[in-house]
């Protein structure tokens, strides 16, 4: 039997791994639209999200940095980026339901970013809705740990990549 989400494309997408000066990185955790936690876990996970047509790779990690942690971009800069593109599928109970059924998974470019503000400086509410319910910083090697199961080998590759310039 063929997979009918096979001819699917993979949506663009970007992600930032926010780094403070203690060399730990922000995770957040997300509110669910429906109410319901992401595959009944607690799950948390660094921000990302879709790239707009045409739009540039590094506005796009900004501009989802401040949607999802309204971190503005004087407190931030950009160290790095991913090589190559990270890509992903959704697992089948989540195929056809995300992004209206439009992608089978996402093709992200990781962002590595230097956070240079106060945790003041970081507001969950300036976009609206939220993205995340509450936020921490955490050790770059509890990633894969505290991600969705399907994203695990997404963090290690972008956490391999990034380790020596965290």
């Amino acid at each position: 039997m063929s997979d009918p989400y096979s001819h699917l494309p993979y949506r663009p997408c970007v992600g930032v791994m926010l780094v403070n000066g203690a060399g730990l990185v922000f995770v957040g955790r997300r509110i669910d639209t429906r109410g319901q936690p992401a595959e009944g876990g607690d799950f948390w996970q660094m921000p990302q999200g879709g790239v707009d047509d045409g739009e540039d790779l590094r506005a796009a990690a900004l501009r989802e940095l401040w949607e999802e942690t309204g971190v503005e971009e004087q407190h931030v800069t950009l160290i790095a980026q991913t090589r190559e593109e990270v890509l992903y599928d959704l697992p089948e109970e989540l195929l056809g339901k995300l992004w209206k059924g439009q992608y089978r998974g996402q093709r992200q470019h990781w962002f590595l970013a230097r956070f240079a503000g106060e945790d003041a400086d970081i507001h969950l509410e300036r976009h609206d809705p939220p993205e995340f319910a509450e936020w921490k910083w955490v050790d770059p090697q509890l990633l894969p740990d505290l991600i969705v199961p399907f994203k695990k080998r997404v963090y290690r590759t972008v956490l391999d990549e990034f380790r020596d310039l965290i």
